[in-house]
Formats: C-alpha cells, structure tokens, sequence
C-alpha cells in the first residue's frame, strides 16, 4: 500500500511538475489481476482497484491498517467503470454492472471481486475511510442514483451527476461517493470550482480516449496548479483546493469525499473571476 502524507498549500506552493505528480497523481489503477491502494493522510481516505480479469480478487488487509480485516474499522464505496461483475460481502452475491454502486460498511470481513468476462473485464474502483458505525451492505444502480443535468453546452459544461452513497442515497459514516458524465461537446467539471475545508475529496477520471487528456487544476483559489490526467488514474484534492478539469474531449470522473458530513452541497463556492 503506498502512502501520501498531508501538506500545507505553503509546502505546495513550492512543488515542481514532477514533485506534484509525485504527491497527488495516482498512475497506477487497473492493473489486471491485482489491487492497487494509496493512503493518503488526508482524513486516512484509501484511494484503491481491482480488476479481476483471470481469477477472482479477495480484499487483503495490510499491515499499515493494523487490523485483522480491512473493513475491521472501515467502510468502502465500490464503482464499476468496465465490464460486468460481481461483488461479494459476506457471501452475499451482488451483479455490478457498468456505473453500478456497491456500498460495504464496518465489520464486513469477505470482500471479492469478480469479471463475468475475461474479454471485457470489470474495473472496480475502490475508495474506504474510517467508519465508527456500522450501515448495511447496498447495491446501487446507476438509474438509482438521482441523475442530475447541470451546466450547458455553451459554457462547454454540460453534465449529468450521480449521487450514489451520500446523505439522501445509500447510508454511510462518512463516506460520500458518486460520479459525473460530460456530454459530448462538454469538457469542463465542476465550474465554477469550490472548495470545502470539512472535507478531502479524491476525483478518478475514466472513460477518457488514449488519444486524449484531462487537464486538472488544484491548489488554493488564488493560486492553481495542474496536472494533466490521463484515464484511469485519481487525483487527491486536499480539504483548501479547488477541484476541477477540462478535457481535451468529453469523459467522466468519480468523486469520493470524506470528512465532517453527509451534505453532498456542503462547498464553498469560489467565482471564475477570482481564480488566479
């Protein structure tokens, strides 16, 4: 399990291309047949994969969680950004399919992960956080999931949001989770940006062609930085960045939050005139 530790916007702001890639890019998701976890110090938000192509994945737990399970003081919030699968918490069998939810909360002991197809494997994307209290195992559809249209495309922002694990949708801790669909022609996410010092938040970019990129702005408001993304990889934001990107063609990107609520609206809001 790699490791980010927690930084000041002071530290930050001295920060070279390769420093900040280094310390908030996560390159490596999707690999077949293996996880793939980063913890960051950031509220102790795990940013993780599976991608069950040829066998089926049981969750491991690591040394760095001293614990005799992974879920033994945690909940995690499971995205399927690939083919069909299943997931299974304590023997119960759920079918994930395509931009399907799965939430597991504190104290389950058995997670697995499996592709129904090798030719078109799923590709879990995983994201856990300390839990205190224990909220049942759920499935989440993706027509489940209060789909939102937002923005418009002369503004180039036009997108659908997906709120899966949050205060009125599937119950959690603290766990906030869902995602984002860019229509063709729309490239920008979350503009105008916000901030929201009660909580980190972790954007994982997919469905983004090989031939294409996702330039993604952080840092304090009066003082960006950025990173080009390319697809399948995650971004951790600290709790004073802005987050946002525009794309090079439209994609979609899965938020993860955790922090001191539930209130998916809780932000505050930063106007595109002030950003420097």
């Amino acid at each position: 399990m790699n490791q980010r530790y927690a930084q000041s916007p002071k530290e930050v702001a001295g920060l070279n291309t390769s420093e900040l890639r280094r310390d908030f890019l996560i390159e490596d998701l999707m690999q077949p047949d293996q996880f793939n976890f980063t913890y960051s110090h950031y509220d102790r938000a795990i940013v993780g994969s599976a991608m069950p192509v040829n066998s089926v994945l049981e969750l491991p737990v690591y040394d760095e969680l001293r614990a005799d399970y992974f879920l033994e003081r945690r909940e995690l919030g499971i995205i399927n950004v690939g083919g069909s699968g299943q997931v299974t918490v304590d023997g119960k069998v759920l079918q994930v399919d395509k931009l399907d939810a799965v939430y597991a909360g504190k104290g389950s002991k058995a997670v697995s992960f499996k592709s129904l197809s090798a030719d078109d494997p799923a590709m879990f994307y995983l994201y856990s956080v300390p839990a205190h209290k224990e909220y049942p195992t759920e499935l989440i559809n993706k027509e489940a999931a209060q789909p939102t249209t937002i923005g418009s495309k002369s503004t180039a922002n036009e997108r659908t949001i997906y709120k899966y694990i949050h205060l009125e949708g599937a119950k959690s801790c603290q766990l906030v989770m869902g995602l984002t669909i860019l229509s063709e022609g729309s490239v920008w996410n979350t503009m105008p940006a916000h901030t929201h010092d009660r909580r980190m938040e972790a954007y994982f970019y997919f469905d983004v062609k090989p031939e294409n990129i996702v330039m993604h702005f952080m840092g304090q408001p009066q003082e960006t930085r950025h990173l080009v993304v390319q697809n399948n990889e995650a971004v951790l934001s600290p709790p004073w960045s802005v987050h946002s990107g525009a794309g090079t063609s439209n994609y979609g990107f899965i938020w993860s939050m955790c922090g001191e609520n539930l209130v998916y609206s809780d932000m505050d809001p930063v106007a595109i005139k002030d950003l420097r």
